[in-house]
Formats: C-alpha cells, structure tokens, sequence
C-alpha cells in the first residue's frame, strides 16, 4: 500500500468517525426526559391517571408524560408533559408547569407558554375525573 492510499484510507475513517460524531450529537439534542413522568403518554381509555387529592389546586402533577393541573378548586386539566420548545419533560409542582431545561414556564390553566424560550402551548389531554380520580378519557 502506498503512502498516498495510506493517507485516503485514514481520511476515510476520520470522515466516518466525524460523521458518527455529528449524528450522536443531533440525537442528544432531540430533547431528553428530566426523569419525571414515566413511558409514553397513557393511552388506554378509563385508565387512572392520579387521584384528585394528589393534584394541587393552582398547580400540577406530571404522570406517564401527562401534566395533570388544578387551576381551581375541582377543576381538573391535562396536557402532554413535553415542553413544546425542545421536548424535554417538563415538572409541575404547587407552583405551575416549567421546564427544567431552559426555564420555560406554562399556564395551569390552559398550557399557554407563558414564560419562554417555548411561545407554543403544551397540547391538550383529554381526561376525565370520576369517583376522585383522573382518568384517560
């Protein structure tokens, strides 16, 4: 082998390695899983989400990537639990909806974006509340 078909055989790997390198890194920033919720979004209708009692009135509670909120006393709603900026699970606490990625912050109330780097609203989650709890509708 000569030493020109060396250096094209070295390019080569290198060029593949980069490559590998740039795709590793556009998978890490895909978003990622804070670590709250769970799997996928519940799916399964009538599934039990959370009791009533779990959730606090003026904030939320994320289950299975779900954010289940209080904005008032007995109102409940529910929205996908990734934030709507880059798809990192967002945390809900007594205190409102943020993202733990860049401090995004969501409206109990309807999912708005209220503080950004996210401006889309969290989507909607159908569920109902029956005998004290929150279920998949």
């Amino acid at each position: 082998m000569s030493a020109r078909d060396l250096r094209t055989s070295r390019r080569i790997v290198f060029q593949g390695l980069g490559a590998l390198g740039v795709a590793a890194a556009l998978a890490g920033c895909g978003g990622g899983d804070s670590g709250s919720g769970g799997g996928g979004a519940a799916s399964e209708s009538g599934a039990v989400l959370a009791s009533t009692s779990e959730v606090p009135v003026g904030g939320g509670l994320v289950v299975d990537n779900v954010v289940i909120t209080q904005p008032t006393e007995g109102e409940f709603t529910a929205f996908s639990a990734a934030c709507t900026h880059q798809g990192t699970t967002v945390e809900a606490s007594a205190d409102g909806i943020v993202c733990p990625n860049h401090g995004s912050t969501f409206s109990v109330e309807d999912g708005s974006a209220t503080q950004g780097p996210a401006t889309a609203a969290l989507a909607a989650f159908e569920i109902e509340v029956r005998d004290g709890q929150v279920r998949v509708a």
